[in-house]
């Protein structure tokens, strides 16, 4: 019996519910980049990096290639990078909708 979409797209997005993946991907949409810089930028330990690296290769998130000793990583497809722009503006405009609900609960008179 195949899997439902909807069950392979609640994975996928469990998949991308973890803040170092998230800032991984974030990282990687400015292009692929080596395991050491993404180190610099996330000040974390490397086994911490390759385990969260190893569960967004499995989900073919992200591929890895090797060039002699070093290991370069790189969004899997241009439509990760659209994800990651679209979360944005969508976390930007209910942002923006609790901004004007916290300004006319600080514009309302208080008994």
């Amino acid at each position: 019996m195949p899997v439902p979409l909807y069950q392979v797209k609640a994975e996928f997005f469990r998949t991308l519910g973890h803040p170092l993946r998230i800032r991984v991907l974030e990282l990687l949409q400015r292009g692929p980049l080596p395991v050491r810089d993404l180190l610099v930028e996330l000040d974390i330990e490397a086994s911490n990096l390759s385990q969260q690296l190893a569960v967004l290769r499995r989900a073919g998130i992200v591929n890895a290639t090797r060039d002699g000793a070093t290991v370069v990583y790189a969004l899997s497809t241009p439509d990760v990078a659209d994800l990651m722009v679209a979360a944005r503006r969508i976390l930007a405009d209910l942002l923006a909708g609790q901004g004007e609900l916290l300004a006319e609960l600080r514009s309302e008179p208080h008994p």
